[in-house]
């Protein structure tokens, strides 16, 4: 977890200055933190809160920007069928995109599914401590950085540095690309659905990719 959490640093330190600059109190954003625990959506509601809009606007924006967990927690529901439900719902709460990818990366080195269960856990602890941290200290501190050093560049690289390890055949590298031309040519839908159609038709693509190579080795 060493490599991904260094690039969410940049990102809760981004979160607490964005936070500290609205207007909000320390216990505000810490207790935001608890309660959505999702960096993307945090920053859409605190920008979209200083805009004075409408607070149900605000709410179906942090939740159509989160509905991709719901594709996460599909693929993660296999994993957890067997665990206590307080297990589930600790490993529904800490799911995020680090957490995830992390454990689709490792899960084949387990030998059980509580192994698996246990190293998300692991994971998940460790982006929480990360992640409450970063924005703690972006808030205290974060104003003193000077703008040159382009904290919100984090973000972006963060996810990057997940993605990359991933795409290891070229039916991968297919998916990853459509995706990415998708989000970008759709980007100017309204409730940021342009990441939402370009995850589903990426998705299709994959399961049409992955439907046809299995029909060949047939």
């Amino acid at each position: 977890m060493l490599p991904i959490t260094a690039g969410l640093i940049p990102f809760g330190l981004v979160m607490g200055t964005v936070a500290s600059n609205a207007g909000l109190s320390l216990t505000q954003i810490m207790s935001m933190n608890v309660l959505v625990f999702a960096g993307a959506s945090q920053l859409a509601a605190i920008d979209l809160m200083t805009q004075n809009i409408s607070v149900l606007i605000v709410i179906v924006t942090g939740i159509v920007i989160n509905l991709r967990f719901m594709l996460y927690s599909a693929s993660l529901s296999i994993v957890v069928k067997e665990s206590k439900f307080l297990t589930k719902l600790f490993v529904a709460y800490c799911l995020t995109d680090q957490t995830y990818a992390i454990l689709m990366a490792n899960k084949t080195k387990d030998q059980t599914k509580a192994d698996t269960v246990m190293f998300y856990i692991g994971s998940s602890l460790s982006m929480i401590i990360a992640w409450q941290l970063a924005v703690f200290a972006g808030f205290i501190f974060g104003n003193l950085a000077p703008s040159s050093l382009a904290l919100e560049f984090a973000v972006p690289l963060s996810f990057i540095a997940l993605t990359i390890p991933s795409l290891k055949n070229a039916k991968y590298v297919y998916v990853a690309l459509t995706s990415a031309v998708l989000s970008v040519i759709l980007k100017d839908l309204p409730f940021n659905g342009g990441l939402l159609v370009s995850a589903f038709i990426a998705i299709i693509l994959g399961a049409i990719l992955t439907r046809k190579k299995r029909s060949i080795d047939e």
